[in-house]
């Protein structure tokens, strides 16, 4: 996902309070978007947020399996 990152840029510091109207406009915004760019920009600042790259190590200890037994 590098090729995001030049298309979205998450500025941490600049975050702001703003009224009901305001929120709404860019609810509506975001929601005339495409559900692909919504994911990907949803995907984008998580990445940002937990420090993700593609060379990031999936945890396997995490999960685990288990066969269902029927009957």
């Amino acid at each position: 996902m590098s090729d995001h990152s030049k298309k979205y840029k998450l500025d941490k510091t600049a975050f702001q309070a703003m009224s009901v109207e305001e929120a709404d406009s860019h609810y509506i915004s975001w929601k005339n978007k495409s559900y692909k760019e919504r994911l990907e920009a949803g995907c984008y600042l998580v990445q940002q947020f937990y420090g993700i790259t593609a060379q990031t190590p999936l945890d396997k200890t995490v999960f685990t399996k288990r066969k269902h037994t029927y009957g």
